[in-house]
Protein backbone atom coordinates (compact mmCIF):
# COMPACT_ATOMS: atom_id res chain seq x y z
CA UNK A 1 0.00 0.00 0.00
CA UNK A 2 2.66 2.39 0.54
CA UNK A 3 4.12 2.22 -2.84
CA UNK A 4 0.91 2.65 -4.64
CA UNK A 5 0.08 5.77 -1.98
CA UNK A 6 3.72 7.04 -3.46
CA UNK A 7 2.87 6.32 -7.04
CA UNK A 8 -0.35 8.18 -6.63
CA UNK A 9 1.46 10.86 -5.17
CA UNK A 10 4.12 11.28 -7.33
CA UNK A 11 1.26 10.76 -10.80
CA UNK A 12 -0.10 13.65 -9.09
CA UNK A 13 2.98 16.04 -8.66
CA UNK A 14 4.05 14.87 -12.38
CA UNK A 15 0.77 16.12 -13.78
CA UNK A 16 1.81 19.86 -12.30
CA UNK A 17 5.74 19.02 -12.95
CA UNK A 18 4.03 19.08 -16.85
CA UNK A 19 2.58 21.81 -16.76
CA UNK A 20 5.55 23.81 -15.10
CA UNK A 21 8.31 22.43 -17.44
CA UNK A 22 5.48 23.99 -20.71
CA UNK A 23 5.70 27.29 -19.09
CA UNK A 24 9.27 27.26 -18.30
CA UNK A 25 10.38 25.65 -21.64
CA UNK A 26 7.72 26.91 -24.63
CA UNK A 27 6.50 30.51 -22.87
CA UNK A 28 9.19 31.34 -20.05
CA UNK A 29 10.90 33.68 -21.96
CA UNK A 30 11.97 36.24 -19.66
CA UNK A 31 11.13 39.83 -21.58
CA UNK A 32 14.37 41.81 -22.62
CA UNK A 33 14.49 45.59 -21.46
CA UNK A 34 13.02 47.53 -24.13
CA UNK A 35 14.59 50.96 -25.13
CA UNK A 36 12.06 53.37 -25.49
CA UNK A 37 13.81 56.12 -27.10
CA UNK A 38 14.49 53.68 -30.34
CA UNK A 39 10.83 54.62 -30.91
CA UNK A 40 10.38 58.78 -29.11
CA UNK A 41 14.38 59.92 -30.20
CA UNK A 42 15.05 60.16 -33.70
CA UNK A 43 18.88 59.05 -33.99
CA UNK A 44 20.66 58.89 -37.74
CA UNK A 45 17.91 57.23 -39.72
CA UNK A 46 19.38 54.11 -41.97
CA UNK A 47 16.47 53.68 -44.35
CA UNK A 48 17.21 50.52 -45.61
CA UNK A 49 17.36 48.98 -41.94
CA UNK A 50 14.18 47.24 -41.60
CA UNK A 51 14.02 46.41 -45.16
CA UNK A 52 13.86 42.69 -46.44
CA UNK A 53 17.10 42.62 -48.75
CA UNK A 54 16.09 43.48 -52.22
CA UNK A 55 17.81 39.63 -53.64
CA UNK A 56 17.70 37.57 -50.56
CA UNK A 57 19.19 34.04 -51.49
CA UNK A 58 17.59 30.88 -50.08
CA UNK A 59 19.59 29.79 -46.83
CA UNK A 60 21.49 33.40 -47.48
CA UNK A 61 21.99 35.04 -43.81
CA UNK A 62 20.43 38.76 -43.82
CA UNK A 63 23.04 41.54 -42.56
CA UNK A 64 22.54 42.85 -39.32
CA UNK A 65 20.97 46.22 -38.96
CA UNK A 66 21.19 49.16 -36.55
CA UNK A 67 18.55 51.18 -35.07
CA UNK A 68 15.84 53.00 -36.70
CA UNK A 69 13.08 55.86 -35.72
CA UNK A 70 9.87 55.21 -37.29
CA UNK A 71 8.60 58.31 -38.61
CA UNK A 72 4.86 59.47 -39.02
CA UNK A 73 2.99 61.16 -41.06
CA UNK A 74 -0.46 61.38 -41.38
CA UNK A 75 -2.80 59.19 -39.70
CA UNK A 76 -5.73 57.53 -41.47
CA UNK A 77 -9.13 56.45 -38.71
CA UNK A 78 -10.62 53.07 -39.46
CA UNK A 79 -13.53 51.78 -37.98
CA UNK A 80 -15.76 48.59 -38.56
CA UNK A 81 -18.62 47.02 -36.38
CA UNK A 82 -14.98 44.60 -34.84
CA UNK A 83 -11.82 47.16 -35.44
CA UNK A 84 -10.61 50.63 -35.13
CA UNK A 85 -7.65 51.03 -36.95
CA UNK A 86 -4.93 53.92 -37.77
CA UNK A 87 -2.87 53.87 -40.87
CA UNK A 88 -0.12 56.28 -41.39
CA UNK A 89 0.11 57.63 -44.52
CA UNK A 90 4.49 56.97 -44.32
CA UNK A 91 4.25 53.69 -45.85
CA UNK A 92 0.85 52.67 -45.29
CA UNK A 93 1.57 51.19 -41.84
CA UNK A 94 -0.65 49.58 -39.84
CA UNK A 95 -0.14 51.65 -36.08
CA UNK A 96 -2.67 51.17 -34.45
CA UNK A 97 -5.41 48.33 -34.21
CA UNK A 98 -8.19 48.05 -31.34
CA UNK A 99 -10.40 45.19 -30.96
CA UNK A 100 -13.70 46.50 -30.03
CA UNK A 101 -15.48 43.03 -29.11
CA UNK A 102 -12.38 42.63 -26.14
CA UNK A 103 -12.31 44.69 -23.51
CA UNK A 104 -8.87 45.16 -21.62
CA UNK A 105 -10.86 43.61 -18.30
CA UNK A 106 -14.17 42.84 -17.10
CA UNK A 107 -14.26 47.50 -15.88
CA UNK A 108 -16.76 49.01 -18.10
CA UNK A 109 -14.20 51.44 -18.25
CA UNK A 110 -11.26 49.74 -19.37
CA UNK A 111 -11.64 50.20 -22.98
CA UNK A 112 -10.86 47.31 -25.66
CA UNK A 113 -7.72 45.71 -26.26
CA UNK A 114 -5.21 47.06 -28.29
CA UNK A 115 -3.56 44.87 -30.30
CA UNK A 116 -1.40 46.62 -32.73
CA UNK A 117 0.66 49.99 -31.86
CA UNK A 118 3.72 52.16 -32.46
CA UNK A 119 3.93 53.40 -29.05
CA UNK A 120 6.21 52.26 -26.27
CA UNK A 121 6.77 49.47 -24.54
CA UNK A 122 4.08 47.83 -26.63
CA UNK A 123 5.33 48.68 -30.00
CA UNK A 124 3.62 46.26 -32.43
CA UNK A 125 3.06 47.42 -36.22
CA UNK A 126 2.19 45.46 -39.79
CA UNK A 127 3.98 46.83 -42.79
CA UNK A 128 4.30 46.34 -46.50
CA UNK A 129 5.57 47.81 -49.57
CA UNK A 130 7.51 47.33 -52.98
CA UNK A 131 10.81 46.79 -53.88
CA UNK A 132 12.59 47.40 -56.75
CA UNK A 133 16.23 47.21 -58.27
CA UNK A 134 16.05 50.35 -59.98
CA UNK A 135 14.17 54.07 -59.41
CA UNK A 136 12.52 54.89 -56.17
CA UNK A 137 10.36 52.41 -54.47
CA UNK A 138 7.39 52.30 -52.30
CA UNK A 139 8.34 50.95 -49.23
CA UNK A 140 6.94 51.79 -46.06
CA UNK A 141 9.47 54.57 -45.61
CA UNK A 142 7.43 56.48 -48.57
CA UNK A 143 5.06 58.78 -48.39
CA UNK A 144 1.12 58.22 -49.41
CA UNK A 145 -1.37 60.39 -50.85
CA UNK A 146 -4.78 60.12 -48.77
CA UNK A 147 -8.45 60.79 -50.36
CA UNK A 148 -9.73 61.59 -46.38
CA UNK A 149 -8.34 61.09 -43.15
CA UNK A 150 -11.40 58.98 -41.33
CA UNK A 151 -14.06 55.89 -42.91
CA UNK A 152 -16.54 54.73 -40.98
CA UNK A 153 -18.58 51.49 -41.66
CA UNK A 154 -21.95 52.50 -42.18
CA UNK A 155 -25.41 50.05 -41.09
CA UNK A 156 -26.03 50.15 -44.86
CA UNK A 157 -22.61 48.73 -46.11
CA UNK A 158 -20.54 45.55 -45.93
CA UNK A 159 -17.06 47.16 -46.42
CA UNK A 160 -14.85 49.61 -46.15
CA UNK A 161 -12.41 50.32 -48.72
CA UNK A 162 -9.18 52.80 -47.92
CA UNK A 163 -7.22 54.07 -50.84
CA UNK A 164 -3.48 55.30 -50.88
CA UNK A 165 -1.52 56.36 -53.61
CA UNK A 166 2.30 57.35 -54.31
CA UNK A 167 3.95 58.33 -57.80
CA UNK A 168 7.45 58.14 -58.85
CA UNK A 169 9.11 60.82 -60.26
CA UNK A 170 9.15 58.55 -63.41
CA UNK A 171 5.33 57.76 -63.54
CA UNK A 172 5.25 54.80 -61.53
CA UNK A 173 2.00 54.89 -59.77
CA UNK A 174 0.65 52.63 -57.00
CA UNK A 175 -2.20 52.71 -55.11
CA UNK A 176 -2.44 50.60 -51.88
CA UNK A 177 -6.05 49.67 -51.25
CA UNK A 178 -6.92 48.33 -47.70
CA UNK A 179 -10.64 46.54 -47.70
CA UNK A 180 -12.38 45.91 -44.23
CA UNK A 181 -15.34 43.88 -44.41
CA UNK A 182 -18.54 43.69 -41.48
CA UNK A 183 -17.92 41.23 -38.77
CA UNK A 184 -14.37 40.21 -39.96
CA UNK A 185 -10.68 40.28 -38.81
CA UNK A 186 -8.93 40.32 -42.19
CA UNK A 187 -8.02 43.24 -44.17
CA UNK A 188 -7.12 43.05 -47.40
CA UNK A 189 -4.28 44.90 -48.95
CA UNK A 190 -3.78 45.38 -52.75
CA UNK A 191 -1.03 47.42 -54.40
CA UNK A 192 -1.56 48.32 -57.67
CA UNK A 193 1.02 49.28 -60.03
CA UNK A 194 -0.27 51.67 -63.47
CA UNK A 195 2.91 51.65 -65.03
CA UNK A 196 2.92 54.95 -66.85
CA UNK A 197 6.72 55.34 -67.45
CA UNK A 198 8.07 54.30 -70.63
CA UNK A 199 10.34 51.91 -69.68
CA UNK A 200 9.30 48.06 -67.90
CA UNK A 201 8.67 48.34 -64.19
CA UNK A 202 9.90 45.32 -62.38
CA UNK A 203 9.28 45.14 -58.57
CA UNK A 204 8.29 42.12 -56.11
CA UNK A 205 6.02 42.94 -52.57
CA UNK A 206 7.12 42.16 -48.82
CA UNK A 207 4.77 42.19 -45.84
CA UNK A 208 6.21 42.29 -42.32
CA UNK A 209 5.71 42.19 -38.68
CA UNK A 210 7.62 44.37 -36.70
CA UNK A 211 7.61 44.11 -31.87
CA UNK A 212 9.20 44.16 -29.33
CA UNK A 213 8.77 41.65 -26.60
CA UNK A 214 6.53 43.02 -24.34
CA UNK A 215 3.15 42.42 -23.65
CA UNK A 216 0.21 42.82 -21.42
CA UNK A 217 -2.64 41.17 -22.40
CA UNK A 218 -2.61 37.99 -19.81
CA UNK A 219 -3.96 40.12 -16.84
CA UNK A 220 -2.32 36.99 -14.89
CA UNK A 221 1.22 37.56 -14.16
CA UNK A 222 0.97 33.84 -12.81
CA UNK A 223 0.60 32.40 -15.97
CA UNK A 224 3.19 32.49 -18.80
CA UNK A 225 2.14 32.56 -22.57
CA UNK A 226 4.34 32.47 -25.64
CA UNK A 227 4.87 35.74 -27.20
CA UNK A 228 6.87 35.56 -30.39
CA UNK A 229 6.82 34.59 -34.27
CA UNK A 230 5.43 31.82 -35.79
CA UNK A 231 5.75 30.40 -39.12
CA UNK A 232 3.72 28.10 -41.51
CA UNK A 233 4.55 25.60 -44.51
CA UNK A 234 2.48 23.13 -46.03
CA UNK A 235 6.36 20.04 -45.22
CA UNK A 236 6.71 21.81 -41.46
CA UNK A 237 3.19 22.89 -40.63
CA UNK A 238 3.65 25.11 -37.61
CA UNK A 239 6.57 26.47 -36.14
CA UNK A 240 8.04 28.98 -33.72
CA UNK A 241 10.36 31.51 -34.11
CA UNK A 242 10.73 32.89 -31.03
CA UNK A 243 12.68 36.05 -30.34
CA UNK A 244 15.89 34.11 -28.87
CA UNK A 245 15.79 32.27 -32.69
CA UNK A 246 15.77 35.61 -34.21
CA UNK A 247 18.92 36.81 -32.37
CA UNK A 248 21.14 33.73 -32.91
CA UNK A 249 20.26 33.52 -36.52
CA UNK A 250 18.07 35.54 -39.03
CA UNK A 251 15.56 33.70 -41.15
CA UNK A 252 15.82 32.91 -44.56
CA UNK A 253 13.30 30.12 -46.14
CA UNK A 254 11.37 29.73 -49.35
CA UNK A 255 7.76 29.02 -48.68
CA UNK A 256 4.72 28.39 -50.82
CA UNK A 257 1.38 28.53 -49.04
CA UNK A 258 2.39 29.36 -45.82
CA UNK A 259 1.81 32.62 -43.64
CA UNK A 260 3.73 34.32 -41.13
CA UNK A 261 2.45 35.78 -37.71
CA UNK A 262 3.53 37.24 -33.94
CA UNK A 263 1.62 35.97 -31.63
CA UNK A 264 0.49 36.20 -27.86
CA UNK A 265 -1.89 34.73 -25.28
CA UNK A 266 -5.54 34.97 -26.68
CA UNK A 267 -4.23 37.20 -30.11
CA UNK A 268 -2.23 37.26 -33.05
CA UNK A 269 -1.37 39.39 -36.20
CA UNK A 270 -0.43 37.43 -39.70
CA UNK A 271 0.37 38.22 -42.96
CA UNK A 272 -1.18 35.61 -45.37
CA UNK A 273 0.17 35.63 -48.91
CA UNK A 274 -1.45 33.88 -52.03
CA UNK A 275 -1.28 30.68 -51.43
CA UNK A 276 -0.03 29.43 -54.68
CA UNK A 277 2.95 32.46 -54.53
CA UNK A 278 6.41 31.33 -53.59
CA UNK A 279 7.58 33.88 -50.78
CA UNK A 280 11.17 34.47 -49.20
CA UNK A 281 10.06 34.41 -45.78
CA UNK A 282 12.90 36.32 -43.57
CA UNK A 283 13.80 37.52 -40.08
CA UNK A 284 15.94 40.74 -38.53
CA UNK A 285 16.85 42.31 -35.19
CA UNK A 286 17.01 46.46 -34.81
CA UNK A 287 18.56 46.76 -31.79
CA UNK A 288 16.15 48.17 -28.99
CA UNK A 289 15.36 45.45 -29.46
CA UNK A 290 12.58 45.20 -32.25
CA UNK A 291 11.84 41.97 -34.26
CA UNK A 292 11.08 41.82 -37.80
CA UNK A 293 9.36 38.92 -39.38
CA UNK A 294 8.33 38.77 -43.00
CA UNK A 295 8.13 37.66 -46.33
CA UNK A 296 8.93 38.57 -49.94
CA UNK A 297 7.13 37.89 -53.64
CA UNK A 298 9.30 36.93 -56.44
CA UNK A 299 9.51 39.13 -59.20
CA UNK A 300 6.55 41.13 -61.06
CA UNK A 301 8.04 42.60 -64.71
CA UNK A 302 4.83 45.28 -65.63
CA UNK A 303 5.39 46.51 -69.23
CA UNK A 304 4.90 50.24 -69.88
CA UNK A 305 1.50 51.13 -70.31
CA UNK A 306 0.28 48.34 -68.23
CA UNK A 307 -1.35 47.32 -64.63
CA UNK A 308 -0.89 44.81 -62.93
CA UNK A 309 -1.34 44.04 -58.86
CA UNK A 310 -0.01 42.21 -55.79
CA UNK A 311 -2.24 41.27 -53.27
CA UNK A 312 -2.32 39.97 -49.54
CA UNK A 313 -4.50 39.31 -46.91
CA UNK A 314 -3.68 40.28 -43.39
CA UNK A 315 -5.73 38.70 -39.91
CA UNK A 316 -5.24 40.81 -36.50
CA UNK A 317 -7.52 39.65 -34.01
CA UNK A 318 -8.76 36.84 -31.12
CA UNK A 319 -7.38 33.43 -32.05
CA UNK A 320 -11.24 32.05 -32.70
CA UNK A 321 -10.12 28.68 -34.31
CA UNK A 322 -13.49 28.31 -36.62
CA UNK A 323 -12.75 31.28 -37.69
CA UNK A 324 -8.68 31.40 -38.50
CA UNK A 325 -9.44 27.71 -39.70
CA UNK A 326 -11.58 29.32 -42.50
CA UNK A 327 -8.87 32.33 -43.61
CA UNK A 328 -5.64 30.05 -44.09
CA UNK A 329 -4.62 26.10 -43.35
CA UNK A 330 -3.29 25.76 -39.95
CA UNK A 331 -3.88 29.52 -38.67
CA UNK A 332 -6.16 27.36 -35.87
CA UNK A 333 -2.90 26.18 -34.55
CA UNK A 334 -1.56 29.55 -32.89
CA UNK A 335 -3.72 27.98 -30.30
CA UNK A 336 -0.88 26.17 -29.06
CA UNK A 337 -2.17 23.19 -27.13
CA UNK A 338 1.06 21.57 -27.17
CA UNK A 339 2.28 17.75 -28.00
CA UNK A 340 -1.40 17.28 -26.71
CA UNK A 341 -2.83 18.72 -29.25
CA UNK A 342 -4.37 16.21 -30.55
CA UNK A 343 -6.52 15.41 -27.49
CA UNK A 344 -7.07 19.22 -26.66
CA UNK A 345 -8.47 19.90 -30.10
CA UNK A 346 -11.15 17.49 -29.93
CA UNK A 347 -11.92 18.23 -26.28
CA UNK A 348 -12.29 21.84 -27.26
CA UNK A 349 -15.02 20.79 -29.98
CA UNK A 350 -16.92 19.18 -27.21
CA UNK A 351 -16.32 22.19 -24.92
CA UNK A 352 -17.84 24.37 -27.57
CA UNK A 353 -20.68 22.37 -28.79
CA UNK A 354 -21.62 22.11 -25.06
CA UNK A 355 -21.53 25.82 -24.39
CA UNK A 356 -23.96 26.28 -27.75
CA UNK A 357 -25.95 24.15 -26.04
CA UNK A 358 -26.25 26.15 -22.35
CA UNK A 359 -24.98 29.11 -23.30
CA UNK A 360 -22.63 29.50 -20.26
CA UNK A 361 -19.07 28.48 -20.68
CA UNK A 362 -18.72 27.63 -16.62
CA UNK A 363 -21.43 24.88 -16.79
CA UNK A 364 -19.88 23.98 -19.98
CA UNK A 365 -16.82 22.75 -18.30
CA UNK A 366 -18.83 20.60 -15.97
CA UNK A 367 -20.65 19.12 -18.40
CA UNK A 368 -17.53 18.60 -20.32
CA UNK A 369 -16.21 17.37 -17.05
CA UNK A 370 -19.11 14.59 -15.91
CA UNK A 371 -18.59 13.45 -19.79
CA UNK A 372 -14.60 12.85 -19.15
CA UNK A 373 -16.03 10.92 -16.25
CA UNK A 374 -18.12 8.78 -17.84
CA UNK A 375 -15.95 8.19 -20.48
CA UNK A 376 -13.04 6.85 -17.83
CA UNK A 377 -15.73 5.60 -15.42
CA UNK A 378 -15.05 1.55 -15.79
CA UNK A 379 -10.98 2.71 -15.27
CA UNK A 380 -11.88 4.77 -12.41
CA UNK A 381 -14.45 1.79 -11.21
CA UNK A 382 -11.08 -0.45 -10.84
CA UNK A 383 -8.74 2.17 -9.27
CA UNK A 384 -11.56 2.93 -6.63
CA UNK A 385 -12.65 -0.66 -5.76
CA UNK A 386 -8.65 -1.16 -5.48
CA UNK A 387 -7.88 1.41 -2.93
CA UNK A 388 -11.29 0.05 -1.38
CA UNK A 389 -10.15 -3.43 -1.00
CA UNK A 390 -6.75 -1.53 0.47
CA UNK A 391 -9.13 0.25 2.90
CA UNK A 392 -10.48 -3.08 4.44
CA UNK A 393 -6.72 -4.25 5.02
CA UNK A 394 -5.55 -0.88 6.79
CA UNK A 395 -5.85 -2.56 10.01
CA UNK A 396 -3.79 -5.81 9.22
CA UNK A 397 -1.21 -3.54 7.47
CA UNK A 398 -0.82 -1.19 10.52
CA UNK A 399 -0.51 -4.59 12.25
CA UNK A 400 2.54 -6.13 10.70
CA UNK A 401 3.60 -2.40 10.37
CA UNK A 402 3.90 -3.01 14.70
CA UNK A 403 5.36 -7.06 14.19
CA UNK A 404 7.82 -5.78 12.00
CA UNK A 405 9.00 -2.11 12.94
CA UNK A 406 11.59 -1.22 11.00
CA UNK A 407 13.09 -4.41 9.23
CA UNK A 408 11.77 -3.01 5.82
CA UNK A 409 12.65 -6.47 3.61
CA UNK A 410 10.46 -8.62 6.13
CA UNK A 411 7.76 -6.12 6.28
CA UNK A 412 7.54 -6.31 2.31
CA UNK A 413 7.89 -9.48 2.34
CA UNK A 414 4.95 -10.08 4.81
CA UNK A 415 2.30 -6.97 3.16
CA UNK A 416 3.37 -8.91 -0.54
CA UNK A 417 2.34 -11.75 0.80
CA UNK A 418 -1.05 -10.59 2.32
CA UNK A 419 -2.00 -9.02 -1.18
CA UNK A 420 -1.26 -12.38 -2.72
CA UNK A 421 -3.66 -14.12 -0.56
CA UNK A 422 -6.63 -11.70 -0.34
CA UNK A 423 -5.66 -11.48 -4.56
CA UNK A 424 -5.25 -7.57 -4.65
CA UNK A 425 -3.32 -5.63 -6.77
CA UNK A 426 -1.62 -3.06 -4.96
CA UNK A 427 -0.94 -1.15 -8.25
CA UNK A 428 -4.13 -1.35 -8.86
CA UNK A 429 -5.49 1.79 -7.94
CA UNK A 430 -2.72 3.81 -9.79
CA UNK A 431 -2.74 2.12 -13.58
CA UNK A 432 -6.10 3.86 -14.35
CA UNK A 433 -5.11 6.90 -12.82
CA UNK A 434 -2.12 7.19 -15.03
CA UNK A 435 -3.94 6.49 -18.08
CA UNK A 436 -6.05 9.74 -17.85
CA UNK A 437 -3.53 11.78 -16.99
CA UNK A 438 -2.82 13.27 -20.91
CA UNK A 439 -6.25 13.74 -20.45
CA UNK A 440 -6.61 15.86 -17.58
CA UNK A 441 -3.41 18.30 -19.13
CA UNK A 442 -4.68 18.30 -22.58
CA UNK A 443 -8.00 19.73 -21.03
CA UNK A 444 -5.63 22.20 -19.06
CA UNK A 445 -4.04 23.58 -22.00
CA UNK A 446 -7.78 23.97 -23.92
CA UNK A 447 -8.81 26.27 -20.53
CA UNK A 448 -5.78 27.92 -20.63
CA UNK A 449 -5.37 28.89 -24.52
CA UNK A 450 -8.73 29.29 -25.38
CA UNK A 451 -9.69 32.85 -25.95
CA UNK A 452 -13.42 31.88 -25.71
CA UNK A 453 -12.95 31.76 -21.81
CA UNK A 454 -11.45 35.25 -21.74
CA UNK A 455 -13.65 37.00 -19.35
CA UNK A 456 -16.82 34.67 -19.67
CA UNK A 457 -18.61 34.81 -16.63
CA UNK A 458 -20.01 31.69 -14.88
CA UNK A 459 -22.17 32.07 -11.59
CA UNK A 460 -22.80 34.62 -9.14
CA UNK A 461 -18.56 36.17 -7.56
CA UNK A 462 -17.56 34.28 -10.63
CA UNK A 463 -17.22 36.90 -13.52
CA UNK A 464 -14.27 36.21 -15.88
CA UNK A 465 -13.32 32.67 -15.66
CA UNK A 466 -9.94 33.62 -17.19
CA UNK A 467 -9.03 34.94 -14.20
CA UNK A 468 -8.75 33.55 -10.59
CA UNK A 469 -11.45 33.57 -8.19
CA UNK A 470 -11.51 37.03 -6.67
CA UNK A 471 -12.73 35.26 -3.20
CA UNK A 472 -10.52 32.32 -3.60
CA UNK A 473 -13.93 30.73 -3.27
CA UNK A 474 -13.25 27.37 -6.02
CA UNK A 475 -9.29 26.91 -4.45
CA UNK A 476 -10.99 26.24 -1.19
CA UNK A 477 -13.43 24.13 -2.34
CA UNK A 478 -10.86 22.56 -4.31
CA UNK A 479 -8.81 21.58 -1.43
CA UNK A 480 -11.99 20.66 0.46
CA UNK A 481 -12.38 17.96 -2.13
CA UNK A 482 -8.84 16.48 -2.23
CA UNK A 483 -9.46 16.60 2.11
CA UNK A 484 -12.51 14.74 1.37
CA UNK A 485 -11.06 11.90 -1.07
CA UNK A 486 -8.09 11.59 1.56
CA UNK A 487 -10.34 9.99 3.84
CA UNK A 488 -12.09 7.75 1.28
CA UNK A 489 -8.29 6.29 0.44
CA UNK A 490 -6.49 3.69 2.58
CA UNK A 491 -4.49 5.83 4.90
CA UNK A 492 -0.47 4.94 4.29
CA UNK A 493 1.05 2.97 6.62
CA UNK A 494 4.04 4.97 6.84
CA UNK A 495 3.58 7.90 9.18
CA UNK A 496 5.71 10.35 7.37
CA UNK A 497 3.95 9.68 4.09
CA UNK A 498 0.59 9.82 5.91
CA UNK A 499 1.93 13.76 6.84
CA UNK A 500 2.75 14.06 3.67
CA UNK A 501 -0.38 12.88 1.34
CA UNK A 502 -2.58 15.29 4.64
CA UNK A 503 -0.41 18.22 3.37
CA UNK A 504 -1.64 17.91 -0.41
CA UNK A 505 -4.97 19.67 -0.16
CA UNK A 506 -3.11 22.52 1.73
CA UNK A 507 -0.45 23.06 -1.16
CA UNK A 508 -2.94 22.59 -3.97
CA UNK A 509 -5.01 24.82 -2.72
CA UNK A 510 -2.32 27.90 -2.30
CA UNK A 511 -0.96 26.58 -5.84
CA UNK A 512 -4.62 26.87 -7.32
CA UNK A 513 -5.69 30.15 -5.42
CA UNK A 514 -3.38 31.89 -8.97
CA UNK A 515 -5.04 29.58 -11.65
CA UNK A 516 -8.01 31.02 -13.64
CA UNK A 517 -11.07 29.65 -12.15
CA UNK A 518 -12.50 28.27 -15.12
CA UNK A 519 -9.35 25.72 -13.77
CA UNK A 520 -9.77 25.37 -11.01
CA UNK A 521 -13.59 24.98 -11.45
CA UNK A 522 -12.51 21.65 -13.50
CA UNK A 523 -10.62 19.96 -10.67
CA UNK A 524 -13.22 20.91 -8.26
CA UNK A 525 -16.23 19.24 -10.73
CA UNK A 526 -13.62 16.29 -11.23
CA UNK A 527 -13.23 15.93 -7.72
CA UNK A 528 -17.03 16.22 -6.61
CA UNK A 529 -17.79 13.13 -9.44
CA UNK A 530 -14.88 11.17 -8.24
CA UNK A 531 -16.02 11.27 -4.15
CA UNK A 532 -18.95 10.66 -5.64
CA UNK A 533 -18.29 7.64 -7.57
CA UNK A 534 -15.38 6.82 -5.12
CA UNK A 535 -17.97 6.86 -1.93
CA UNK A 536 -20.72 4.52 -3.98
CA UNK A 537 -17.64 2.13 -4.77
CA UNK A 538 -16.15 1.94 -1.59
CA UNK A 539 -19.61 1.77 0.76
CA UNK A 540 -20.79 -1.21 -1.70
CA UNK A 541 -17.15 -3.04 -1.20
CA UNK A 542 -16.91 -2.63 3.07
CA UNK A 543 -20.89 -3.69 2.83
CA UNK A 544 -19.79 -6.94 1.13
CA UNK A 545 -20.37 -6.63 -2.19
CA UNK A 546 -17.74 -6.28 -4.75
Amino acid sequence: MDNQRLILFVALSFVLLLIWQAWVEDYGQKPQPVSTEAVTTPPAVDTAADLPSEIPEPGAALPRIQDEFLPSSQRIQVQTDVLSVEIDTTGGDIRKVDLLQYPVSIKSDSGPVRLISDEPPDFFVAQSGLRTPDGEEPTHHAIYEAEQTEYRLSDSNDLIEVPLRWRSPEGVLVDKIFTFRRGSYVIDVVHQVSNQSESDWRGRQYRQLQRTDETKDSGNQFIITYTGGVIYSPEEKYEKINFDDMVDEDLSREITGGWAAMIQHYFLAAWIPPGEESDQYYSKVINGPRYVLGMISPYLTVPAGSDASFSSRFYVGPKLQDVMAEVAPGLELTVDYGILTVLSQPLFWMLDKIYKLVGNWGWAIVLLTLLIKLAFYKLSETSYRSMANMRKLTPRLKSLKERYGDDKQRLNQAMMELYKTEKINPLGGCLPILVQIPVFIALYWVLLESVELRQAPFILWIKDLSSPDPYFVLPLLMGATMFIQQKLNPAPVDPMQAKIMMLLPVVFTVFFAFFPSGLVLYWVANNTLSIAQQWMITRRIEMGGK
